[in-house]
């Protein structure tokens, strides 16, 4: 396990994260005092949480690099470290994190310089969150830069071009304009749409599912052109961009994936125990049989009702399997459901629902009892 690995995600920006930032910079700019960058990025950081951590740190740099930012972009830019090599999964770069901040803070009125300088900084860590204030200030000036960085021969730099467009970015400041109207994405995610990386793909699908949220049947109507003619990879990209629709029962969305209401199929669903504990697990066991005269091609989810404050109700849909049941089949099915405490859940007692989806069409109902711990 790395170093990174044993702290909270704040306490990565320590003393220490201090001093090797202050002389990472110092290769660039040797006349950066150090002492007085460590002593302003580290006052009060034991009250501080990541977010503001991170400003801290970025407006240390501010104090102590040259008061020209356009000055000062160039000196972050010479000061960055060789890129990694052989991989496109970049997990050691968070001391960088402060830099997209400066960027994103000062960079807008250098846009050549901010716009060279985010591109070395997704190469190496990520300039999704620094590019955001672009996006929102001079959003065709942005755009019309990052589709030409469409075709750039490093995956960093192209799916940069789609992750920090994205209108919900996870940890980013939401891009309101783009919520309202996504048109601005759709000329970078069809430059991307056959893009060879991974990487670059997973993005591409999670901006899709972003936009899907508001925009469902733009999203149905994108998805069914690009299914046309579609590569293997293609097709899992739109999978990943409808899946927000898929797990809502959007019948269009599942429709275009090949899955219709399902007919004549009969469902019976049992959990066992029937009563639980807070930490224990309950187990589906799901019979389905085809009486229809061909075969179906299902989908199959389940929705757990939890109890929430005040007797209200949460509902969660979970994934489960995907198959053909052939003319009069029977298929059975077992999952697991753990009922663990987690940092994003807490449980209370009471009777919870299970309802299985198929085909986004609910088949089947149950239910278990939740004692306390």
């Amino acid at each position: 396990m790395s170093t990174t690995e044993k702290k909270l995600f704040k306490d990565w920006f320590d003393a220490e994260a201090a001093s090797l930032l202050g002389r990472q910079l110092q290769t660039a700019c040797p006349a950066l005092d150090l002492e007085t960058f460590t002593k302003s990025a580290t006052q009060h950081l034991e009250t501080l949480e990541m977010n503001a951590r991170v400003a801290q740190f970025s407006e240390a740099m501010a104090a102590t690099l040259p008061e020209n930012k356009k000055q000062a972009l160039e000196i972050l830019i010479k000061s960055l470290p060789e890129p990694q090599k052989g991989t496109e999964q970049i997990t050691d770069g968070w001391l960088l994190w402060p830099v997209g901040k400066f960027i994103a803070d000062y960079g807008p009125p250098h846009f050549d310089t901010a716009m060279t300088a985010m591109i070395e900084l997704t190469k190496r860590f990520t300039s999704e969150f620094a590019v955001r204030p672009f996006v929102e200030e001079m959003p065709d000036q942005t755009f019309a830069r990052l589709y030409k960085l469409t075709d750039d021969p490093n995956p960093h730099v192209r799916r940069w071009c789609s992750e920090g467009t994205r209108p919900l970015l996870p940890w980013g400041k939401k891009l309101h304009e783009l919520v309202a109207d996504p048109s601005p994405s759709w000329r970078i995610l069809e430059a991307l749409k056959d893009d060879p990386s991974l990487y670059v793909q997973k993005s591409v699908g999670n901006h899709l599912n972003d936009i899907s949220k508001n925009h469902p049947k733009l999203v149905i109507k994108r998805c069914a052109e690009w299914l046309k003619d579609a590569t293997p990879q293609r097709k899992w990209i739109i999978n990943r961009g409808l899946r927000t629709l898929i797990k809502d029962g959007n019948r269009g969305a599942l429709k275009l994936l090949g899955y219709v209401p399902p007919k004549k199929l009969e469902a019976s669903l049992e959990l066992k125990p029937e009563t639980i504990s807070i930490g224990q697990l309950t187990v589906l066991k799901l019979e389905l049989t085809n009486h229809h005269s061909r075969s179906q091609n299902l989908l199959i989810d389940y929705a757990v009702t939890y109890v929430r404050k005040q007797k209200r109700i949460g509902r969660k849909v979970f994934k489960w399997k995907t198959c053909e049941i052939a003319k009069g089949e029977t298929v059975k099915l077992q999952k697991k459901h753990p009922m663990k405490l987690t940092t994003t859940r807490t449980l209370y007692p009471g009777v919870h629902d299970v309802e299985i989806l198929v085909n986004g069409v609910s088949v089947a109902k149950d239910g278990f009892q939740l004692k306390g711990a």
